[in-house]
């Protein structure tokens, strides 16, 4: 949902609404569970400020997709099932790596962020998206396939389509489907990626697919001796949707704050989430640890 007409993003969402509602009543009635109402209404008044702030930007990322097809080295037509597959692994190749680096460095997370803050798993969390993401620069992931040929409609369809795929994934209570598991994104493929356990972290980072994860390492498979705790290292509690959708720029910017140095400064924006420098520090001590016992 993070490209796509701002009309065509809206459906998607009274879509997702009502789907949200029908999981909330299996889940009452058949499972016999509490529901997290008050957590499910905050991720959709995060969905409620994003639309706001796509009335002026809906134009802005489909513009510089533009842009770069005009200056495009050839034409890719998407005319065959061979050059629709090439479009959808490239598309999903760009979006792993979107999606890695939106975990490894905090300018990107605190965007992406935001869609890690619930601490439940059921399909509202599917609507809770950072509303920053032209800040953070996503759309920088996918100029590449316009340089290249791609008619930047293509693309965005595509990704649109891999995005509404990624709805039914957010749940926490479809089990394993057997030898999917290793090739698609999956619920309990996706349960890994949203759990905050230090073995599930910054892991199963593909849209559609497994496969780059598999490729790159970082995939990891749903553990049953594990219990899966949600959320961010640090939980958001908060139900303040302009909380939420700001949390971390407002974390960055304490850190900022404090910086002795342009050097700490860089760290605090683009070092992956949690660094600072007494952590620097740390692991350097640790590194020259490890030295000595190696000479040793």
């Amino acid at each position: 949902m993070e490209f796509g007409t701002y009309e065509g993003k809206t459906g998607i969402i009274a879509f997702l609404a009502v789907l949200t509602l029908m999981e909330a009543a299996w889940i009452i009635f058949r499972r016999k569970e509490n529901y997290p109402w008050a957590e499910a209404a905050a991720s959709f008044g995060v969905t409620f400020l994003k639309r706001i702030i796509d009335l002026f930007t809906a134009g802005i990322v489909a513009g510089i997709l533009f842009w770069a097809y005009e200056y495009r080295i050839m034409t890719l037509e998407v005319n065959s099932v061979a050059m629709l597959a090439l479009l959808f692994f490239s598309v999903e190749f760009c979006y792993y790596w979107n999606h890695r680096f939106g975990h490894e460095i905090r300018w990107m997370w605190a965007t992406h962020g935001v869609h890690h803050t619930p601490n439940h798993m059921n399909l509202s969390v599917a609507s809770r998206l950072g509303v920053t993401s032209l800040i953070s620069g996503k759309v920088l992931f996918f100029l590449p396939l316009a340089w290249l040929g791609f008619h930047p409609v293509s693309i965005l369809v595509t990704l649109a389509a891999g995005l509404i795929y990624q709805i039914w994934i957010h749940n926490g209570w479809i089990g394993k489907l057997g030898f999917l598991e290793g090739f698609i994104n999956t619920p309990s493929n996706h349960r890994v990626h949203h759990a905050s356990n230090p073995e599930y972290l910054d892991k199963n980072h593909g849209g559609v697919l497994m496969i780059y994860d598999r490729i790159f390492g970082t995939y990891q498979a749903e553990r049953d001796d594990i219990t899966i705790v949600y959320g961010t290292v640090t939980p958001v509690t908060t139900n303040n949707p302009f909380k939420i959708a700001f949390f971390e720029w407002i974390n960055m910017a304490k850190d900022i704050a404090k910086a002795n140095n342009m050097k700490d400064v860089f760290g605090y924006m683009f070092r992956h989430p949690g660094w600072s420098p007494s952590r620097r520090q740390s692991e350097k001590a640790a590194d020259r640890l490890d030295e000595n016992q190696n000479l040793a």
